[in-house]
């Protein structure tokens, strides 16, 4: 029988910086507010829009790749799992909603920071050209499936 699935999917908007912190073992523990976004008509066909914070963890490596790249603005994709925790301070109970993330993958275009723009460190980043399509020299005239091969696949 199955344990259960605990599957979030986030695609949405940096709301700050994130902020990177550090367990006393030198993990890295980076925080984000990430915002999402959807819209809908009402009855009166007026256009409604809806905007969600959802406060991400990123930890070990995953966590010091987003504190390094990711920025107020930026796109990225979140996946991972929800996780409810409370606090007590002062006899004030607080209810916490965070989002694990396993994997990140950052979208859009390099906001925030220009091509080439220049890292802590003094590091130029660089990205490489994107591929090419490449387009198939005009043959003679064949029959059609007649010396079809497998490098014709796309995939």
């Amino acid at each position: 029988m199955a344990r259960g699935i605990n599957k979030v999917i986030l695609v949405g908007n940096l709301g700050n910086d994130p902020e990177t912190k550090y367990t006393q073992s030198g993990m890295a523990v980076t925080t984000i507010s990430l915002a999402t976004s959807s819209s809908r008509k009402d009855k009166d066909g007026n256009q409604i829009d809806k905007t969600e914070w959802h406060r991400v963890k990123l930890f070990g490596k995953l966590g010091e790749i987003a504190g390094e790249y990711l920025r107020k603005g930026r796109q990225v994709y979140i996946e991972g799992r929800i996780e409810y925790s409370t606090s007590e301070k002062d006899g004030v109970t607080r209810y916490f909603t965070d989002i694990i993330a396993d994997q990140m993958q950052m979208l859009g275009g390099n906001e925030g920071r220009g091509e080439g723009s220049e890292r802590s460190g003094g590091e130029r980043s660089s990205r490489p050209a994107p591929a090419q399509r490449r387009e198939p020299a005009p043959q003679a005239s064949r029959a059609p499936m007649d010396d079809f091969a497998d490098d014709d696949i796309p995939f």
